[in-house]
């Protein structure tokens, strides 16, 4: 079983979610397999928090913490995770299994910080949102009848990751960048963009997360990440002197 350490690394956050008795399920979940850190994104319904469905997880309900946008709900992060049924959509992402990812999952918060995303139970994540992650993962179910609840999804995601597998020891590396620090270096890099003129105005939205994927498949070290910072930083104050 993993650590209190390790299971502290991790943050659970759902993103629009439309029914608060699956928010409570969630948190069931999490409680049931020792992850106490849940995040919802702007979701319908603000009474979620005496969700009935809840059981023996009250207290992890009511600490849930609430964010406006998906940006800041994992800038603390330095991988994000996002979860998808693939079912008729391009994936700009490297898709695992979920035997597969929740194996690459425990073994980052051995080290990290890990956000795992879950979108709403109508459309699940959308292309905005996953331009927040470095990958998905999917949970193998039938073709005719992909989706899962919400909160069955958590459960097993969960599961899977705190399940005993034995695994090749990794060798140590250095501390990941945060999301936020990547958002710093995305918004650099879009306002050099701007200013060059390389960006126009009909297609921000789409190079921006086109951008943010772009930044997150770097994978980069905290100390690489503040290197960049700096440089784009003297770029950015060359170029606004012009």
């Amino acid at each position: 079983m993993l650590s209190r350490t390790e299971l502290d690394n991790v943050r659970v956050i759902l993103v629009a979610t439309r029914n608060p008795l699956n928010i409570g399920a969630a948190a069931r979940a999490m409680s049931n397999f020792g992850f106490q850190h849940l995040r919802v994104v702007n979701p319908y319904e603000l009474a979620f928090r005496e969700a009935k469905s809840a059981v023996g997880a009250a207290p992890l309900l009511r600490n849930a913490e609430e964010y406006t946008t998906l940006g800041d709900a994992v800038g603390d992060c330095s991988l994000v995770v996002g979860t998808t049924a693939a079912r008729n959509r391009e994936l700009r992402h490297a898709l695992h299994p979920l035997a597969a990812g929740a194996a690459l999952v425990s073994q980052a918060i051995t080290r990290e910080r890990v956000g795992l995303l879950f979108g709403s139970e109508k459309r699940g994540l959308s292309n905005e949102d996953l331009s927040h992650c470095q990958w998905l993962m999917r949970i193998p179910t039938e073709e005719k009848h992909p989706s899962m609840n919400l909160g069955q999804a958590v459960a097993v995601c969960l599961y899977e990751i705190v399940r005993d597998r034995e695994s090749p020891a990794r060798p140590q590396v250095e501390k990941a960048a945060t999301a936020k620090d990547l958002g710093r270096i995305e918004g650099s890099l879009m306002q050099a963009l701007r200013i060059s003129g390389y960006l126009d105005g009909k297609r921000s939205a789409t190079r921006e997360q086109d951008l943010r994927r772009f930044v997150r498949r770097l994978a980069l070290e905290q100390a690489d990440a503040e290197l960049l910072i700096g440089m784009l930083r003297q770029i950015l104050w060359k170029l606004e002197k012009k």
